[in-house]
């Protein structure tokens, strides 16, 4: 969990620095923190159109200039051809919904976070999801 919380300290998220780290066999595959995608303006420089449009943390996450943390993760593995299938997922925070459909297609058997996320569809979920402590 403490490599996840120093992948969250890239974050260029303004409301919430998250971070993500796939491992499988006690080796890190991948991580990722949340972020808008390569070679667009950080909301540091354009501001947070969620934060503009005064949205709850957990809602309408189609809004979000930025990809999470589990999305980059994910999406690392694809890019670099690494197989997560059958992995841990380690993270700051417990998935969206969205997420959380993405780590169960990608083959992630389990998930392990540290704080709580407002997604009540994604906590009432069947996944095996394990509180950090």
């Amino acid at each position: 969990m403490d490599i996840a919380c120093l992948v969250a300290s890239r974050s260029t998220c303004l409301r919430r620095q998250v971070g993500a780290v796939i491992v499988k066999d006690k080796n890190v595959l991948t991580t990722g923190y949340n972020g808008t995608p390569s070679g667009i303006r950080h909301c540091s420089e354009t501001g947070c159109l969620r934060e503009q449009l005064n949205i709850p943390s957990g809602e309408r996450h189609e809004l979000c200039r930025g990809l999470h943390a589990e999305q980059n993760a994910i999406i690392q593995a694809a890019k670099h051809g690494v197989n997560i299938a059958d992995s841990t997922l380690y993270c700051t925070n417990a998935p969206c919904v969205i997420c959380a459909k993405m780590l169960i297609n990608a083959g992630i058997k389990k998930i392990v976070y540290m704080d709580g996320y407002p997604d009540e569809l994604a906590a009432s979920s069947n996944y095996y999801y394990v509180r950090f402590m």
